[in-house]
Parts: C-alpha cells; sequence; structure tokens
C-alpha cells in the first residue's frame, strides 16, 4: 500500500534528523512531488552545495534502506532559498527572531504589506514585532511571510 505524500514527508524528516544534526545543518522542511523528494537545509551562516552534497550521500543509504517509496523518485537537496515563503510550523519556529517581509491577503489598518521580527507561531498563527508594535497575522490571512534580506 502507498505511503501518503504526508506520511512520506514525515518518515523522510526522521530519518534524516540524525544525520543532519550530525553534519550540523538543519532540516527547514521536507516535500515530496511529482516523484521529487526534496530536503531544504540550513544552517547559521547559510548552506552550501558542499553542505548539500555531504547531506545528500549521508542520507541515501538511508532511504534506499527504508524503501520508503514504492515508484521511482529523485532526491534534491537545496537550501531554503531566499525568497522561500514560510509556510509551515517547523520553518516558522526555525526562523523567528528574524527580520520578515509579510503580505497580506486584505489590508489591516490600511496596511497590506509590513516588514518585522518572527517573534513566534503558535494556532497556525505568526507573532510579528513591528515598529507600531505586535500583531498576530493567522497564515490564512497571509499572501505570504518570507525572510527580509538586505543586499
Amino acid at each position: 500500500m502507498a505511503e501518503s505524500k504526508n506520511s512520506i514527508e514525515q518518515t523522510a524528516l526522521a530519518l534524516a534528523e540524525p544525520a543532519a544534526e550530525q553534519l550540523g545543518v538543519y532540516i527547514v522542511d521536507v516535500s515530496y512531488e511529482k516523484g521529487v523528494l526534496c530536503y531544504y537545509i540550513d544552517k547559521e551562516n547559510g548552506v552550501g552545495i558542499d553542505d548539500c552534497e555531504a547531506f545528500s550521500r549521508a542520507v541515501e543509504p538511508l532511504l534506499d534502506e527504508k524503501d520508503m517509496i514504492e515508484s521511482e523518485y529523485s532526491l534534491d537537496v537545496s537550501s531554503p532559498g531566499v525568497d522561500r515563503k514560510l509556510k509551515k510550523e517547523r520553518e516558522l519556529l526555525y526562523y523567528t527572531g528574524r527580520e520578515v517581509e509579510v503580505k497580506l491577503f486584505a489590508a489591516r489598518d490600511g496596511v497590506k504589506e509590513l516588514d518585522g521580527v518572527l517573534k513566534g507561531y503558535h494556532d497556525k498563527t505568526a507573532v510579528i514585532e513591528t515598529e507600531n508594535g505586535e500583531l498576530e497575522i493567522p497564515l490564512k490571512e497571509a499572501a505570504y511571510i518570507r525572510l527580509k534580506f538586505t543586499f
């Protein structure tokens, strides 16, 4: 019986956590779509190709041994990317304390886009500290919440 997308992602995450820890990286997210199992990894000063390659080499034999995906699939390891939208609890908790950009579907007090610091996440709601105070933003009200980078 084929496992569900969610089950594959959860199993893949649990399987790879020890390898990630040993390599000094954090698994920000795991996705399985259209025959591609993708790990998004990060670390304090960002990850490079060598980090992704080392992680891939460490995880591939674990995945082969577990044999949890019945059909052929590709393994992809990547950094989260500069414009990645933070959607899952795991990501939002990992990036707590970082500056974010938020765009709302509908304006709140005349404001549709704002910057601030991600202070926390609970009950599918992000807590953002702005210059005007703390805002609680349910994820369903945000077109996106993403890390803010200043170049």
